[in-house]
């Protein structure tokens, strides 16, 4: 098994952490995109995450890795075999972290079926693609501003409707297909459509460290992994450990956590002011500022919890305004102020 590097152990970049648990907490947020220069351990930090979550429940012998628990959401041979009964019998496995690397085909991203086999025997061979492998986990896409078209097309279907549908000369395989997307990339090396940057929940950028000290640590721990990854895991395993503690208390907690009217509404106002398109804006505050009071251990979600959410919920919503060249951080940041002067004067 491949070394991974811990989580705890990454310096700084503390947004671009913060938005992974805060997605792996509460998958419903909508995926996290990485902007940032190369180097600055975007790549480093989605993988150290696959290590550090907690196993899940899968049904023994499906491919897709379906949900024993999840009537609604389960591919065919589970509905088939839940209604013959008895009850299907699960197993732990670990939460699936893909990668989708740019080149790969569209067989290889949904599926490839075996047509000759499927038209001389009536029998529908399927081997899953990545959707399948990502169902109730990961997918990771390094450099997503780069991904060809067409493959961008298939992960918004995806992403839309929960399914994955493969569809060949009259034969037909529809499996569930529910991830979390997260995206990387240097946005000078090319934009990100709209339609798929509004898939994701969250944003954040990461900037390579200019304090000196940080510059020093980072590689100081890089080059003590790569010499010895057994002993740099085990320095950080209690560290990794803690943080795993903290995000299966978020989960158990999250459903008993409401987030009042008052809260909805200074997000709703805050959405209108900067103009964001459609409601998701509002409907990632919601749920992203519920998962950090969650992560935290809040007994409510305040409007601290709702202002450091902001930024990250809403950078990458906003149109460009011909008559403002600031940044999308600090126009978030400036409307905040603006809108939200009591709740800033009081914190």
């Amino acid at each position: 098994m491949r070394p991974v590097y811990p989580f705890s152990a990454i310096v700084g970049q503390d947004e671009m952490k913060l938005a992974l648990l805060l997605v792996a907490t509460d998958p419903s947020i909508g995926g996290v995109m990485v902007f940032g220069d190369r180097g600055t351990g975007k790549s480093t930090a989605v993988r150290a995450l696959a290590g550090l979550l907690p196993p899940m429940k899968a049904v023994q012998g499906c491919k897709y890795g379906c949900d024993p628990n999840a009537n609604g959401s389960r591919c065919e041979e589970c509905r088939d075999r839940s209604a013959q009964g008895p009850a299907l019998r699960s197993h732990l496995v670990p939460v699936p972290m893909v990668d989708l690397p740019l080149g790969a085909t569209e067989d290889r991203v949904v599926g490839a079926l075996d047509l000759e086999k499927a038209l001389t025997t009536g029998e529908k061979a399927f081997e899953p693609g990545l959707l399948a492998r990502a169902h109730r986990g990961f997918l990771y896409v390094d450099e997503v501003n780069l991904l060809e078209d067409h493959l961008v097309d298939l992960l918004l279907d995806a992403a839309a409707t929960g399914e994955n549908v493969v569809e060949r000369e009259g034969v037909s395989v529809r499996h569930p297909s529910r991830f979390v997307l997260v995206g990387s990339g240097n946005p000078e090396e090319g934009e990100l459509r709209p339609q798929l940057l509004d898939r994701f929940g969250l944003a954040v950028d990461v900037r390579t460290p200019t304090a000196i000290a940080s510059r020093i640590e980072v590689i100081k721990r890089r080059d003590a992994f790569d010499r010895d990854p057994d002993a740099f895991m085990t320095q950080w395993s209690r560290a990794d450990a803690k943080v795993r503690r903290s995000l299966e208390k978020a989960r158990a907690r999250l459903d008993e956590l409401e987030v009042d009217d008052r809260i909805l509404e200074r997000a709703a106002t805050l959405c209108s002011a900067l103009g964001t398109d459609g409601l998701r804006g509002e409907l990632t505050l919601l749920r992203a500022t519920r998962a950090l009071a969650a992560y935290e251990g809040a007994a409510a979600v305040t409007m601290a919890h709702l202002r450091a959410i902001a930024p990250m919920a809403l950078r990458h919503r906003l149109r460009r305004n011909v008559l403002d060249d600031t940044g999308s951080t600090t126009r978030v940041e400036r409307a905040v102020a603006e809108l939200w002067q009591d709740a800033v004067a009081a914190a």
